[in-house]
């Protein structure tokens, strides 16, 4: 008989191996451990689970057949060959089970460590793997923190086997040891089988040493006396074993007394203590010192496989738990005495053992995270960060304070404190919405079959900000598609586009989306007063069935479309903002309307958000690691102007990007700035203020971006390289870019779910048209110069800043691009139509002005970018240059039920738009095209662009 087999059959020690790995199962080496040596038992955590699935590929085709039949979570696949792991080794061990009558053959499975603080999230989770084992002779492992041990109570009430780990002391073994026995009490007074509950108090051996030894080496190096440091010297090595000789002494105790003896007598077995870390770590000790030193009845010792072939080979076979208490009692005595509190030490230990188990898990999951993205190839849209030197360091460090912090899970968690511990809690909706959507797909299926069967021919989503940008992007990206109506967006309130989109649409066959969250946003409203009158007179009573509202539920909006008995009323989340809500009804019912399966469109998306998942770590998460590099490229390099460059065929998804990333995060003077509609370029005509995003569609890359961006990286300059393999991934980029701007929006230290600023430009606007209604016409305003087709307006503060500007203006203009400094950004806001021919006359010199002075430049329509990029440039950084453009209507437009028309409105936005920039101290000017020959007007204003330029 080999001394391993001899620990159980002469000295009623059951051996256990701390080891598992499937080809370990599979090969049957476990099973002959258990015929040949006596094995009575298997535990786990996740650094053993780490080193088989992650440093191994036997792990890899299980991983592809479960790929294969639908993409999965990193955190299930984990799980799914962890649980047959466990599984199949508890059937090997099952023979020593039934011969045990249940007192061994255990197979341990430990939970999640990052629940190691949570005492509800621990129950929910030993539950859930004690269920989803389904093996009698399974232990669930929990940590012996000040949580765990309520759990370690309830779990025993509930008839669950417990291995508790992480023990290090005398005192918290013995309050394990209590809640052990309060537990059966309780399973007991419940009518349970006590006889069918096992467990083991997993009592860590070699870690003491180590620990204590370390701090003993610094007190002899501190010591003066020679006696003192032999005394010292004399205790390495010895503190472990004595602290373990009396925990068994405690067991003793515990387990004679009257309170057990009653459980006894019906059944109950006493929770066994198990020796663990049993590995020497000091090659100066013997290899087997903490087997042979340890060696009781009713005793579990668990070995790593070397120390178990170690002990096969040399190992002595004695009764050592009882030898020399006393000796044990003066070491402890003298360690006191010596100034280490043990308990201390303990609690020391349990904190860094947690650690180095959420360690292990992190790198585990990475492991797995990196095997599905392989797997899925293609399928999961990529991404690379070309970072210079210093950027990638600073990066690097912001991704491992989110590992060690575990902000991503925190996130998920919906922990405000990963922001600015402001109300951020309640505005996380958008992590959950895909797969709450895809459970109401249906319905969205359903209602794609309703429009088709109407034969609507066009499709008009009136909305904006968050209701329409994502909308518009898929109207443009997904196209038309045959049987379904062609999708337009209404956001503007500008008079000449307004009457744009009645003439664009035959109106007996258009269907309008009226997009608003609160209900009471002033442009929905009042696009839907104006279609909706239209609309009865030409259909009459029937007028209602050709609208659908996207609202949150309680909104006036939703009680507007029931007075006016629209068709459908499909509702949003209370808990997403706007500018995070296009996975949500409000971008799905355009979707559905234009034919998109809304199903396939939330699967697509699904692979994105599951690598962005909570069990995905930092280092392998694309929105994680692409939010922390643009925050830290914003905070530590002052790259604050991140600049999407996209394919020609998904170019829209910019603005909408441009909205999520500007009105997230500009705000209480920080932020990233986005520039939207700059053509790539020379690395020359940049300043050092850019972070670039790339998004490259593969296939369909236009030749000179992909040469440009290489420059721009060949340059120095950040770049996210984002590739797409066909235009229908695109739904994953909403996803990704959702998760990176909350990231950036912690990394930069504010609230991504706010936006004081809009708040503040619609209170003015609201301010300005309620008086104008009074009154019948705005406030009179004095210009700083007129022509006979140009007006120059500035507030006070503006105007004595530009003295030239009373001069004409090409003066103004002059010394309003004059006021650009290195790393300030020029915004043109244009209130007038948004089409080809006004954005053309204005990115020219809007170019121009880039090249020229290696500033950003930002060319934005009005009043659609009040819900966008305007929070940016009113709470964002102080380094924005801005020419407001105003232009009278070529021809008004009345709105019904109100005083006033469109014209009216569009005004009261500019001037409210331009109060707040100046209340908040921008630099701004204001210039007014007079007459409504808007195009005349604009050409004036770009030729005064170039002059100066010239």
């Amino acid at each position: 008989m080999n001394a391993l087999k001899a620990l159980h059959t002469e000295q009623d020690q059951a051996v256990w191996l701390d080891f598992v790995a499937r080809g370990f199962i599979a090969e049957g080496k476990l099973k002959a451990l258990v015929e040949e040596d006596g094995l009575r038992g298997v535990t786990s955590n996740p650094a053993i689970f780490e080193k088989a699935i992650g440093a191994s590929n036997e792990y890899d085709g299980s991983l592809k057949t479960v790929q294969e039949a639908g993409d999965q979570r990193v955190i299930d696949l984990y799980e799914g060959l962890a649980i047959e792991d466990i599984r199949n080794a508890a059937d090997v061990l099952r023979p020593v089970y039934e011969a045990s009558d249940g007192a061994d053959g255990y197979v341990s499975l430990e939970v999640s460590p990052y629940l190691a603080l949570d005492t509800e999230a621990t129950l929910a989770e030993a539950r859930r793997l004690h269920k989803a084992v389904s093996r009698d002779n399974l232990m669930v492992k929990v940590p012996a923190t000040p949580e765990g041990l309520p759990a370690i109570r309830q779990l025993t009430a509930e008839g669950i086997s417990i291995n508790i780990t992480l023990l290090f002391s005398q005192s918290v073994y013995e309050a394990v040891a209590r809640a052990f026995i309060e537990g059966l009490t309780e399973l007991d007074r419940n009518g349970g089988d006590i006889s069918r509950v096992a467990s083991v108090a997993s009592f860590f051996i070699s870690r003491i040493d180590s620990a204590v030894d370390k701090a003993l080496d610094e007190k002899i190096a501190a010591a003066n006396d020679p006696d003192e440091k032999a005394a010292l010297e004399a205790l390495k090595g010895k503190v472990a074993i004595a602290n373990a000789k009396l925990a068994y002494q405690s067991y003793k105790s515990i387990f004679a007394a009257p309170e057990w003896q009653r459980l006894a007598e019906k059944g109950a077995k006493a929770q066994r203590l198990l020796w663990a870390s049993t590995g020497t770590k000091n090659k100066a000790y013997s290899d087997v010192l903490y087997v042979e030193e340890l060696i009781g009845p009713n005793t579990v010792n668990t070995m790593p496989p070397a120390t178990m072939d170690a002990f096969r080979d040399h190992g002595t076979v004695r009764a050592t738990i009882e030898e020399d208490v006393a000796g044990a009692r003066a070491v402890m005595e003298r360690l006191a005495r010596a100034g280490i509190d043990i308990e201390a030490v303990g609690r020391q230990l349990v904190e860094e053992g947690v650690q180095l188990f959420i360690d292990a898990a992190d790198k585990l999951l990475g492991a797995v995270a990196e095997k599905r993205a392989t797997l899925l190839g293609a399928r999961l849209d990529g991404q690379t960060l070309g970072l210079a030197d210093g950027l990638k360091a600073e990066a690097a460090k912001a991704v491992e304070s989110w590992r060690a912090s575990g902000a991503i899970r925190r996130l998920w968690a919906h922990d405000r404190t990963v922001w600015s511990n402001a109300d951020e809690d309640r505005w996380l909706g958008w992590l959950r919405i895909v797969e709450d959507e895809l459970a109401k797909a249906g319905d969205y299926a359903a209602f794609a079959t309703w429009v088709k069967g109407r034969g609507f021919t066009d499709a008009v989503v009136l909305g904006m900000g968050g209701s329409s940008l994502g909308p518009e992007v898929l109207a443009e990206t997904y196209g038309h598609r045959e049987g379904f109506p062609r999708l337009r967006i209404l956001d503007s309130t500008n008079p000449d586009e307004v009457r744009a989109v009645e003439a664009a649409v035959n109106l007996p066959s258009t269907l309008f989306i009226v997009a608003s969250k609160s209900g009471s946003t002033l442009e929905p409203n009042v696009f839907r007063d104006y279609f909706l009158a239209r609309m009865k007179e030409v259909v009459g009573e029937q007028a209602g069935s050709h609208f659908v509202a996207v609202t949150d539920p309680g909104s006036a909006m939703e009680k507007a479309a029931k007075d006016d008995r629209f068709e459908k009323i499909f509702y949003g989340v209370p808990q997403i903002g706007g500018r995070y809500s296009v996975l949500s009804a409000f971008g799905l019912v355009p979707a559905a309307a234009i034919g998109i399966d809304v199903a396939e469109f939330l699967g697509i998306a699904r692979v994105m958000v599951r690598s962005c998942g909570p069990a995905v770590p930092p280092a392998q998460n694309p929105g994680v690691l692409l939010g922390t590099a643009l925050g830290q490229a914003a905070v530590t390099e002052g790259r604050d102007k991140v600049t999407l460059i996209a394919s020609p065929a998904i170019v829209t998804f910019g603005a909408w990007a441009e909205q999520l990333i500007a009105e997230s995060t500009g705000k209480q003077g920080l932020g990233l700035i986005p520039i939207d509609g700059e053509p790539v370029d020379v690395p020359a005509v940049y300043g050092r203020d850019r972070f670039f995003v790339y998004l490259r569609l593969d296939g369909f890359a236009d030749a000179q971006q992909d040469e440009a961006v290489r420059n721009l990286e060949r340059e120095g300059h950040p770049v996210a390289r984002i590739t797409l393999d066909t235009v229908e991934q695109l739904p994953q980029e909403f996803f990704r870019f959702e998760m990176a701007t909350a990231v950036a929006g912690a990394v930069i230290g504010i609230n991504p779910f706010d936006q004081p600023d809009v708040e503040a430009s619609k209170i003015e606007t609201k301010k300005l048209f309620a008086a104008a209604e009074e009154s019948g016409a705005l406030p009179p305003e004095t210009p700083l110069f007129e022509d006979d087709t140009i007006a120059l307006y500035a507030d006070p503060a503006n105007a004595e800043a530009l003295p030239e500007a009373r001069e004409g203006l090409e003066a103004g203009i002059r010394a309003q691009l004059a006021r650009v400094r290195d790393g300030d950004y020029l915004a043109l806001l244009a209130y007038v139509p948004r089409n080809a021919d006004t954005f053309g006359i204005l990115q020219a010199p809007r170019v121009r002005l880039r090249d020229a002075r290696r500033v950003a430049t930002c060319l934005e329509f009005g009043p659609r970018f009040l819900h966008s990029t305007g929070q940016a440039y009113k709470g964002g950084p102080d380094t924005g240059v801005f020419v407001q453009i105003t232009a009278d209507p070529a021809q008004g437009l009345a709105i019904p039920g109100r005083k006033l028309g469109f014209g009216t409105v569009v005004a009261a936005q500019a001037r409210g738009d331009f109060a707040v920039l100046a209340e908040r101290g921008r630099r701004a000017l204001r210039v007014h095209i007079k007459g409504g020959d808007v195009a005349a007007g604009l050409k004036r204003i770009a030729a005064a662009i170039e002059a100066t330029l010239a």
